[in-house]
């Protein structure tokens, strides 16, 4: 795994969710890293929770490699709705992607602290993605 970054605090909470889906949709895991601090933690379905910063640097490391390989570089994520509530962003997301057959949609919420992004609340479950057939 790459040195981490050093945190680069966003303006606004939601400045922290349009550089964190930039930097996702760009696979830019350095650009990913500097939005976290290190007592992250990320939620995920299954009861799957991801616990600082080194352990979150580790799983996007595999998610910044190309769809074909396991990764989500090629898959885009595009906010369809939106609500802040205080330091909360709530999105509403859909994905698209030249390999997927279908857009899949879901939600995340995105908890920031000082410009960071401190706790993320997420639908995202990526065996969910319907890969279209390689001939």
């Amino acid at each position: 795994m790459a040195k981490m970054p050093e945190l680069k605090p966003q303006p606004t909470p939601q400045a922290v969710v349009d550089e964190h889906l930039d930097a996702l949709n760009r696979g830019d895991w350095n650009r990913l890293m500097a939005q976290y601090p290190d007592d992250v933690e990320i939620f995920l379905p299954g009861g799957v929770v991801i616990r600082g910063r080194e352990a979150v640097g580790e799983a996007f490391a595999g998610l910044v490699m190309p769809f074909k390989d396991g990764g989500l570089l090629g898959v885009i994520f595009t906010p369809e709705h939106a609500v802040t509530v205080g330091n909360t962003v709530n999105v509403q997301w859909r994905t698209d992607a030249d390999d997927l057959r279908e857009p899949y949609r879901g939600a995340d919420a995105y908890v920031t602290r000082n410009g960071l992004l401190a706790v993320q609340v997420s639908t995202f479950d990526m065996q969910a993605l319907k890969e279209k057939r390689r001939m």
